[in-house]
């Protein structure tokens, strides 16, 4: 059998064959990194979530340092590490919500839409949630940056008005906080995240009713 030579135009559809082969593949590893976190986080009982977000961390570390400039890849890693940091909870969990700021400040360098806007919800609430300086990072006035920020990009979000409520309540801000829950409350679940934001609705409509 003779052997044609690589000709430069077959040799770009190779290519193109092949990167666009690599994106499917990292596109159903960042689904059913997604669709397993959706399980643990609203499935699984609290006393048992730390561990499988852990060993999900882990995978989603990997995927990561395969894919370092994926933007979806890397807003995962951080959603999934902020997770777990609050499972873990207490101090020990910094160490774990340093690690998802970094992976969601690298991730809208290269998507400044944060992946419409959950990479700055996720970022809002780890601002919101962890201790000031000299320890930690914690500091509410970016956090509401965060927040605002993805309201600009998806104001009917259940979960963007949910942690922005909670956020609220916590500065005492009681007026506003109800506002932004009964939105929450109203709001529109993604077709991506349907099983999450359905369960972010009902504890709207729990926190709602405790204002």
């Amino acid at each position: 059998m003779i052997r044609r030579p690589l000709t430069a135009g077959m040799f770009g559809a190779a290519l193109l064959a092949a990167t666009l082969t690599s994106a499917h593949a990292f596109e159903n590893e960042v689904f059913a990194l997604k669709n397993r976190w959706e399980h643990i986080t609203t499935e699984m009982p609290a006393n048992a979530r730390e561990d499988a977000l852990g060993q999900l961390a882990d995978e989603a570390d990997a995927l990561a340092d395969a894919h370092p400039d994926a933007a979806p890849v890397l807003t995962w890693q951080g959603i999934i590490l902020a997770s777990e940091a609050r499972a873990k909870g207490g101090v020990g969990a910094l160490g774990l919500a340093k690690q998802a700021r970094a992976a969601l400040e690298r991730a809208i360098e290269l998507d400044p839409q944060g992946q419409n806007g959950s990479a700055y919800v996720t970022l809002g609430a780890l601002y919101d949630r962890a201790p000031g300086w000299p320890l930690g990072f914690g500091d509410s006035e970016t956090a509401e940056q965060m927040f605002k920020r993805a309201l600009e990009i998806r104001p009917q979000g259940i979960d963007v008005n949910y942690y922005y409520a909670a956020y609220l309540a916590d500065e005492g801000r009681r007026d506003e906080a109800r506002e932004y829950a009964q939105r929450a409350v109203a709001g529109e679940p993604r077709e991506s995240r349907q099983t999450s934001d359905e369960a972010l609705r009902e504890e709207a409509r729990a926190f709602l009713e405790g204002l």
